[in-house]
């Protein structure tokens, strides 16, 4: 309770701070900020690779390991399906108009040099070349493939001294990373201070359009209805209390809402998962890697509703058929989006410059995106954690 109090108090301080727009005072927070966000995405790959590893070494030849990816599969599916519902639901029932043609040509300056993804070429990058790039690189996605592989295969070699050497030396290292994260988090208030400080600047500035108050209305609530409806009621189901599981996870849920980055979080929601919501550490350190990388709800209803919003410019007929078919179009490009910086924006970009609709519409959002981006990541922490909840609690 003591450090949820500190956490608000520094969300409103920072708000203030951004509320005075003082340019010495903004670049000060802005470079806090990049900081920290630094520092976590430093701890997010080793804690991928390690918790995915030494998980997976630990039981690997058990039944457990394909019980709990089963669990999480399912609770990922189900979640960011009914997340992109949602979203087209609400696509429907407040209908955002289309925008004025001077406000696209805009746009189309906005994305003229925005980089354009291939499926093909990010599938081929996901296989690594070598065991160094993909941490170089950042790509959780090959970073869970070598993990995967080399924790099957501790978890097959034959029990032997070298074996417990290997295992006990990643145990160790992990136990120091979490430490290090434990020290993190201690100082973190300052860093909320910052995020919130550059949120109140943001908004201050105007940076969210009136023109595109429908779409994003859209969008936000979207978000807002998974987290606190769609998500309680799954936990309901299982049995699990929604309001007790947010207020345990709740410093990785604001970590996400400021950092922008389910990866950079990822440290963060671990720590939170076991240490406060005492999920089992085997459920936590195999789940939660796994839903960083696959389990994007918010991801999903961007992709949905803002793939429909640049196909209703181009003046394209958005019958239930075309509708229904994005929708499943958008699930399966979340759960594939990990590892992409700004991914779902770029993801969205790639799939209207396949269809030849009018991308530039998606340069007029890109002024907004940091916002509306800030509220996915949120969600996506959130649905996370509510995701290892209900696994855990299967399991037990």
């Amino acid at each position: 309770m003591k450090q949820t109090l500190i956490w608000i108090g520094a969300l409103i301080v920072g708000a203030i701070l951004g509320l005075l727009q003082a340019d010495w005072l903004n670049q000060l927070t802005d470079y806090v900020a990049v900081v920290y966000t630094r520092l976590f995405q430093l701890l997010a790959v080793p804690t991928i690779v390690l918790a995915v590893t030494t998980t997976l070494a630990s039981f690997g030849k058990g039944q457990g390991t394909g019980r709990i990816f089963r669990h999480t599969v399912t609770y990922t599916l189900l979640t960011t399906t009914v997340a992109a519902a949602v979203g087209l639901l609400l696509y429907v029932l407040i209908a955002p108009g289309n925008l004025p043609s001077d406000a696209v040509n805009v746009g189309q300056e906005a994305v003229a040099d925005a980089p354009q993804l291939s499926y093909r070429s990010h599938i081929i990058s996901l296989v690594p070349n070598n065991i160094v790039r993909p941490f170089l690189d950042g790509n959780v996605l090959s970073l869970l493939l070598l993990a995967a592989a080399l924790g099957f295969g501790l978890s097959r070699m034959p029990e032997s001294d070298n074996k417990t050497a290997v295992v006990r030396l990643l145990l160790g290292l992990q136990e120091l990373l979490f430490m290090l994260i434990r020290g993190l988090i201690w100082t973190l208030p300052v860093g909320i201070v910052a995020f919130a400080a550059q949120l109140s600047a943001q908004l201050t500035a105007g940076v969210v359009a009136d023109s595109l108050g429908r779409y994003v209305a859209v969008v936000l609530a979207g978000n807002v209805l998974q987290f606190s409806v769609v998500l309680p009621l799954f936990l309901l189901l299982r049995g699990l209390n929604p309001v007790r599981t947010l207020a345990k996870m709740m410093p990785a849920v604001l970590m996400a809402l400021f950092s922008k980055s389910s990866a950079a979080t990822l440290p963060v929601t671990i720590q939170c998962a076991e240490e406060r919501l005492k999920a089992d550490p085997k459920v936590a350190r195999f789940v939660l890697p796994i839903c960083t990388t696959i389990n994007m709800n918010g991801c999903a209803a961007f992709i949905l509703v803002t793939s429909l919003f640049v196909m209703q410019q181009g003046g394209v007929e958005l019958t239930w058929t075309t509708m229904l078919t994005w929708l499943v179009i958008s699930v399966l490009s979340a759960i594939g989006n990990a590892g992409v910086p700004m991914g779902c924006y770029f993801l969205t970009l790639s799939l209207m410059s396949g269809i030849d609709a009018s991308v530039a519409v998606l340069g007029i959002i890109l002024p907004i995106y940091t916002i509306i981006d800030m509220v996915e990541t949120a969600v996506n922490v959130w649905s996370d954690s509510c995701v290892c909840a209900m696994t855990d609690n299967d399991l037990k």
